[in-house]
Parts: structure tokens; C-alpha cells; sequence
């Protein structure tokens, strides 16, 4: 699915990684950290985990201003977005049997959750969750 994806154990390396040429499903959970896969690759990657949960972030160029809704540009530092697969917290500590979209801006002035509600009126959704301080 991820040719040459470099992957270490969750309880640390020294329990198995892809560097020591381990057969990661031997060392489940593990933890990967990957850059710059084409967005086509996300969702075959998505479905292959079935029920299991994960994380998946992507990193964005910037937040863009949207004068309509009141908000500027956010630089690149603060904006991405993770999707926890089967999970609603980032951590896979909540499980759940479907996915949640997490929006990462900074929030100085409490003025970004209009951001996540413009941005789940773009695909058509509406905010649902909560607003927490994540330290990523």
C-alpha cells in the first residue's frame, strides 16, 4: 500500500521498526511518520485499516483569509488537518466506529471556530465535536 514506509513499534523501536527490516504486523500498533505521499494514496490507506484505528495529517500551505467570514490568513505553522480513523480523539483513545476531522488553527482570540464552521459548510457538513487545546 506505502512502499518503503518507515515505521517504528509503538512501545519504541527496540520492539521492532522498519529499519530493523521487522515485519510490521508482528508489531502492532505502530507509529508512522511519512512525508509527501500523492493525495490518492489516503483513502485505499483508509480503507485498508478496517476497524483499526489511526491518524492520518495533512499540512497545508496556510489558512486562507476569508473576508466573507470574517477571518484572515493563517500562516503555515497553524494549519493542518488530522483524520482519526475510527477514533474520535487524535490519540486513538476514544474509539468510534466512523472518522473525525480535526481542524488545527491557532486561536489567539477564540475567533477560529467560525473557521471550522465555514470549513464543514464547504463539503456541506456542520460542526459536531468539541474545541480542545491539542499540543502537536
Amino acid at each position: 500500500m506505502l512502499p518503503d514506509l518507515v515505521w517504528w513499534a509503538s512501545d519504541g523501536e527496540e520492539h521492532g521498526s522498519s529499519e530493523a527490516g521487522d515485519n510490521p504486523a508482528e508489531c502492532l500498533p505502530i507509529r508512522v511518520f511519512d512525508w509527501g505521499r500523492p493525495l490518492d494514496r489516503a483513502e485505499p490507506f483508509i480503507a485498508s485499516l478496517g476497524s483499526d484505528p489511526a491518524a492520518v495529517r495533512w499540512d497545508l500551505d496556510a489558512w486562507p483569509e476569508v473576508p466573507e467570514a470574517g477571518l484572515d490568513a493563517i500562516p503555515q505553522k497553524y494549519a493542518y488537518l488530522t483524520l482519526t480513523v475510527n477514533s474520535r480523539d487524535l490519540y486513538q483513545h476514544e474509539p468510534s466506529p466512523d472518522h473525525t476531522v480535526h481542524v488545527h488553527a491557532r486561536d489567539r482570540n477564540g475567533d477560529q471556530l467560525a473557521r471550522v464552521h465555514w470549513l464543514a459548510a464547504q463539503v456541506g457538513g456542520r460542526f459536531t465535536g468539541r474545541v480542545e487545546l491539542a499540543p502537536l
